[in-house]
């Protein structure tokens, strides 16, 4: 099987990669220091490595610890973009999606067809078909298909297809293939593909100022390592700022006179158990509200279902989904479903903010719901690029746009490579895949847990099974959450730059989302099995086994209350560093 050198994010890893990174000064600077950890900076620090860059890469808190690991967990072209028109933005989101699942991820990204159900036998079969056909026809465009090709629904196949939708108001449907993937996930694998390839990466190390030279051009930044606060400088050639939704903080901190304005926008999921709706596993279901577009997206053993779209106004670092949201959510549910939900089907919520460029308000509507996701790459003061807009499924585009732009004078022969190289766990994919079986016999594995474990970590699974192999009492299930194994949880702070337990239950794995008491029931024995790998004392273990319980205590409360202001704060009084 073809293997890549794999390097775990370790603690140890962590503490040698911030000691070259001080050593980064003004006689020996990095090509590129990259601020920010979410998508377009983890996909902007794998390009820049793979060019054989000299790169390092700072993330404030965790990676994809923002919006990036808050998002719809759909790789798709947008079919909404079409009926603006945007065409160019769909034609590449539908080829980066493709690349996706044919060569650079397909273990972490994977086919999910979806219904869009007709209201209006007539005009939603011609209209929304003809935007189907036109999706669906871009997508053989001078390739080969990636997805089978979209079918129309009469109103008795797509009861067969989705038992579950309302049949009394809906006359047909129309079928269609995108693609889904875990987005915290996707982030730390493109962070362990970049320092694969010799970057220097380091969570938890927040910029407190930008470095200028003598002629005023930005040459790297003063970092602070949030752990022990230890402040350092970092020198470098191009500084790219990669801050999604701070891109305005950023740019103000770096004393920028002109540069990107950003809008965030709140977008709320709720989660609810499979057997809710009843559907074929692999099939999940759009439909258009007044603001925006709904998904109804089988995600393991539960439903993935959102999203609204509202202005945020509060602190960037804490969107909350409130009681207004998650009725929002049910209600538009219930507008397609036979049987309603409720909120006591409301296993939990998350709650992102999407970072869209500034619009040109209109009188009618002021509003983000209008404007395109397409990026921008901009130097917003000498020495100092940054990108912004844009989505998931258009990353790596975004990463090649803003290294193209950065090394134009420097490096003009360095093409970025991220189209022909796959992501960690993604060489030698289809062959691990062909062992399932084999797997599932050799480790008493039924075959979903395989599947998860596949779809968790590709070719890198050999390493969790190697851990089993040497200590087979880590093949057990956690006892308060048994979709995991032992050994997922110490390969998490072994080598996927955990730092603190939240990264765990909320990142690593999705223990936060998943269950009814978000994880609290197995935090401590999560905590037990860090503590022991990253060396905390009682003392630690406790505090960040509180925090945790403190965080989910939060969210619920922010959940009960109709204020975007009251559900923030209830977070940040939570959010306390358990190193203090």
């Amino acid at each position: 099987m073809p293997t890549l050198r794999t390097t775990d994010l370790s603690a140890d890893l962590r503490a040698d990669h911030l000691a070259r990174l001080k050593g980064a000064g003004p006689d020996a600077p990095l090509d590129v220091l990259i601020v920010g950890g979410g998508s377009s900076g983890v996909g902007a620090a794998f390009d820049a490595a793979t060019r054989g860059l000299d790169v390092g890469i700072v993330e404030a808190r965790d990676w994809a610890s923002g919006t990036s690991s808050r998002s719809s967990r759909l790789m798709h072209g947008g079919l909404r973009y079409l009926e603006m028109l945007d065409v160019k933005l769909v034609y590449e989101a539908l080829r980066e999606r493709d690349l996706l699942l044919t060569k650079t991820a397909p273990h972490l990204v994977r086919p999910l067809r979806f219904v869009f159900p007709f209201f209006h036998k007539v005009i939603d079969r011609g209209f929304i078909g003809a935007g189907v056909t036109m999706y669906d026809a871009m997508q053989s465009l001078g390739r080969k298909r990636a997805v089978a090709g979209h079918r129309h629904l009469t109103r008795r196949s797509m009861a067969a297809t989705i038992p579950a939708l309302d049949d009394q108001k809906i006359v047909g449907a129309v079928e269609y293939a995108d693609a889904q993937f875990d987005d915290a996930r996707l982030a730390m694998m493109l962070v362990r593909s970049a320092v694969d390839h010799g970057a220097l990466a380091a969570n938890y190390t927040k910029v407190v100022s930008y470095l200028r030279d003598g002629d005023g051009r930005v040459c790297g930044a003063r970092l602070r390592e949030e752990i022990t606060g230890e402040e350092f400088d970092v020198h470098a050639r191009a500084t790219v700022l990669a801050g999604g939704v701070w891109t305005q903080e950023q740019q103000d901190l770096a004393g920028a006179e002109e540069g990107l304005e950003v809008l965030a926008s709140k977008g709320v999921h709720i989660i609810v158990p499979k057997d809710r709706i009843e559907a074929d596993p692999h099939t999940g279901v759009i439909t258009k509200t007044e603001k925006s577009v709904l998904f109804l997206i089988p995600w393991d053993e539960y439903w993935v279902i959102g999203t609204t779209d509202t202005p945020w106004k509060e602190d960037v670092r804490h969107p909350a989904a409130t009681a207004d949201d998650i009725d929002y959510v049910i209600e538009h549910a219930n507008e397609i479903l036979k049987e309603h939900l409720t909120r006591e089907d409301v296993i939990a919520t998350y709650a992102g903010l999407r970072p869209l460029l500034q619009p040109v308000k209109t009188a009618d509507d002021g509003g983000s719901t209008k404007i395109s996701r397409e990026h921008t790459v901009t130097e917003v003061a000498p020495g100092l690029t940054a990108v912004a807009g844009g989505k998931w499924t258009t990353y790596r585009a975004m990463a090649e746009d803003v290294m193209d732009f950065v090394t134009r004078e420097t490096h003009p022969t360095r093409p970025s490579l991220t189209e022909h190289i796959p992501v960690l766990g993604g060489l030698g994919y289809a062959e691990i895949a062909e062992q399932a079986e084999q797997i599932a016999e050799d480790y008493g594995f039924d075959e979903v847990r395989t599947d998860r474990l596949l779809s968790r970590y590709g070719t890198v699974l050999r390493d969790v099974l190697a851990l089993i192999d040497a200590d087979p009492d880590l093949g057990r299930p956690l006892e308060a959450a048994p979709r995991y194994l032992r050994a997922e949880i110490v390969y998490a702070a072994r080598a996927e730059g955990v730092v603190r337990l939240d990264d765990v239950l909320e990142r690593r794995t999705r223990l936060s989302t998943e269950v009814p008491d978000r994880g609290v029931a197995a935090a401590d024995e999560v905590a037990a099995i860090v503590a022991a790998e990253l060396g905390w004392d009682e003392a630690r273990r406790a505090a960040e086994v509180e925090r945790y319980r403190g965080l989910m205590d939060a969210r619920r409360r922010g959940e009960q209350t109709d204020s975007d202001a009251a559900a923030a704060q209830a977070l940040a009084a939570a959010d306390a560093d358990p190193t203090d």
